[in-house]
C-alpha cells in the first residue's frame, strides 16, 4: 500500500528546453568524437577516372544482379587499370540503387505531459548495476538513479525520486516493454493492453497515465534513448562522474534560481 501523498502535476515553463537541448546536444557531438573542422577534399579517383563510363554501362546491364567488385576489376584491369580495388569499391557504391530510409514524423508534447523511462544495464552478473533514466518530453531534461536490481518496487522508487527531483508529476510515462510495466499487449482489444498490477496502482496514485511503444520501435522514445547514448558513450559508473557532476550542477543551479519545472 502506498503511504506517501503523490507531489502535485508538474508545472509547466520550469525547465529551459532551449538549454538543455543545446547542452545535451553539444555534449553528445563532443563525446562522440564529432569534429567540425575542415576534413580537407576526399582522395580522388584519377586513376579510376577513364574507366567510370565503363563501369556505369556495366552496372546498369547487370542490374539488378549486384556484380561483385573483385569482377569489374578484373575486366577494368584487362583494360589497362592500374589501381586498387578500394576505390573501385568506393565508386560503384554510388552507382547501387540507395535503399529507401522509412520517414521519420519528429513527436512533440507539450510541457509537463510525457516522461520517457528506460533502463541500462551498466554491468551483468553477481555485482549487477543498471541505471535508471527518466527524460522529459519537452524540455529533455533527465533524471538518472542506479541501483542493483530492476524489480518491480525498484522501479516505483525510482519513479517517486524523478519526480521529487523534478518537483511535480506528468500526465503520462512511456516505457518499452518491459515486464514489470506491462503483461500482455492488447489483452483487452487493440490498445488495452494488460498491466502490472502493482505499477497500475502506483499509476493510479500518483495520477498519471501509463503508455508503453510498439515492439521494436525503441525510436517512439527517442528523447530518453538519445540520453542513454551519452551515458553509453561516457560510460558513466557511480564511483566516476566527471562529467555527469557538471550535468547534474546546471540542474541543481537552475532549481535553485527557481527556473525549472517542466
Amino acid at each position: 500500500m502506498l503511504s506517501c501523498s503523490p507531489p502535485l502535476p508538474l508545472k509547466e515553463g520550469i525547465w529551459d528546453r532551449s538549454l538543455y537541448q543545446f547542452f545535451f546536444g553539444a555534449l553528445y557531438h563532443f563525446i562522440s568524437g564529432g569534429d567540425t573542422r575542415y576534413q580537407g577534399r576526399p582522395r580522388g579517383m584519377k586513376k579510376l577516372a577513364p574507366y567510370m563510363a565503363y563501369l556505369r554501362e556495366r552496372v546498369e546491364q547487370a542490374r539488378p544482379i549486384r556484380l561483385p567488385a573483385p569482377v569489374l576489376l578484373r575486366e577494368i584491369q584487362v583494360k589497362g587499370y592500374k589501381g586498387g580495388i578500394s576505390q573501385l569499391r568506393s565508386y560503384i557504391g554510388t552507382l547501387r540503387p540507395t535503399v529507401a530510409v522509412e520517414t521519420l514524423i519528429r513527436f512533440e508534447t507539450p510541457p509537463g505531459q510525457q516522461m520517457q523511462v528506460d533502463w541500462i544495464e551498466c554491468r551483468k552478473g553477481k555485482n549487477f548495476l543498471a541505471a535508471f533514466v527518466a527524460t522529459l518530453g519537452y524540455s529533455r531534461a533527465s533524471y538518472v538513479h542506479f541501483v542493483t536490481n530492476e524489480r518491480l518496487e525498484t522501479l516505483i522508487e525510482c519513479h517517486e525520486q524523478a519526480f521529487a527531483y523534478f518537483g511535480g508529476v506528468v500526465k503520462q510515462v512511456l516505457y518499452d516493454n518491459m515486464k514489470t510495466v506491462i503483461l500482455e499487449r492488447d489483452a483487452y482489444g487493440p490498445g488495452h493492453h494488460r498491466f502490472n498490477g502493482g505499477m497500475l496502482d502506483f499509476a493510479r496514485h500518483y495520477g498519471f497515465q501509463l503508455k508503453v511503444c510498439r515492439p521494436y520501435r525503441a525510436k517512439t522514445k527517442g528523447k530518453v534513448e538519445r540520453f542513454n547514448g551519452i551515458i553509453r558513450l561516457l560510460k558513466i559508473r557511480p564511483l566516476r562522474l566527471p562529467s555527469w557532476i557538471v550535468c547534474y550542477t546546471i540542474q541543481q543551479s537552475l532549481i535553485s534560481k527557481g527556473k525549472v519545472i517542466a
